[in-house]
C-alpha cells in the first residue's frame, strides 16, 4: 500500500531583519500552520521545500519518507542530517505521512484542505475530468468527486468531515433516488490518491487544525 509524505502549511517566505545596511541573510523562513507562523532555519526550510520536488513522482505516489531522505542525501549539496531534519518536521506537523489505501480518518480529522489553484472545468473531449491549474494554465485533472470536494473542503472543520458531508445521500434517497454507495473512507481514499500532486503543484495545501 502506497505510504506517501506531503508538506503541510502555507509558505510565507523569508523574513529579513530591520537593519541598515541591509542584512542579505534571512532571519528565518516562515510557514503558516494552524494559527501560528512557524519559524524555520534556512536548512529546515530547504528540507520542507524538497518535499514538493518532482511532481511526476508525487503523481505516481512514489514520494515517501525514505525517498525524501535519499533525495536530500544525494543532492548536489548533500544534507548529512536529512533523517533528523525530516523526522523533526514530521513531529512538528510540517510534513504529513499517510497510507493512501489505509484508514485515513485519523490524519484527515487533523487537517483541512484548502484549494489554492484555479478550477478550470472539464473539456468536451473529457467531460468526466476537471482541470485545476494556475494563471489559467491547467496542471492536473481530477475526477468529479475529488474536484468538488477540493473546491468546497475548506468550508468544513476538517477533511474527514468534508468527506462525510459529501457522501451523505440521505436527502437524495428521501427524494426517491438510489443510494450513491459511497462511504467517507471510500472518498477519502480517492482524495488521498490525488492529494500529493495537488500539494506538490501548489494547487492545494494542507493546514493543521488549531488545537483547543
Amino acid at each position: 500500500m502506497p505510504r506517501v509524505i506531503v508538506p503541510a502549511g502555507l509558505t510565507m517566505g523569508p523574513r529579513y531583519r530591520y537593519v541598515r545596511p541591509p542584512d542579505p541573510i534571512p532571519e528565518c523562513y516562515e510557514i503558516h500552520l494552524g494559527d501560528d507562523l512557524v519559524e524555520l532555519t534556512e536548512t529546515e526550510a530547504a528540507v520542507w521545500a524538497a518535499a514538493f520536488h518532482n511532481a511526476e513522482r508525487h503523481a505516481k505516489l512514489e514520494v515517501n519518507r525514505e525517498s525524501l531522505i535519499r533525495f536530500l542525501e544525494t543532492a548536489p549539496k548533500p544534507e548529512p542530517k536529512a533523517t533528523t531534519l525530516v523526522d523533526s518536521l514530521i513531529a512538528r506537523g510540517l510534513l504529513v505521512e499517510f497510507d493512501t489505501e489505509g484508514n485515513l480518518e485519523p490524519v484527515f480529522s487533523r487537517h483541512k484542505l484548502f484549494p489554492s489553484g484555479q478550477g478550470l472545468g472539464s473539456t468536451a473531449e473529457e467531460p468526466h475530468l476537471h482541470r485545476v491549474g494556475l494563471a489559467n494554465q491547467p496542471i492536473l485533472t481530477l475526477p468529479n468527486d475529488v474536484y468538488m470536494l477540493w473546491s468546497f473542503s475548506s468550508l468544513h472543520s476538517n477533511l474527514w468531515e468534508a468527506c462525510t458531508y459529501y457522501v451523505d445521500d440521505s436527502e437524495h434517497v428521501a427524494e426517491g433516488g438510489e443510494p450513491l454507495g459511497l462511504t467517507p473512507q471510500m472518498l477519502a481514499n480517492e482524495i488521498a490518491q490525488h492529494l500529493p500532486l495537488l500539494v506538490a503543484t501548489g494547487c492545494g495545501y494542507l493546514d493543521q487544525l488549531v488545537q483547543a
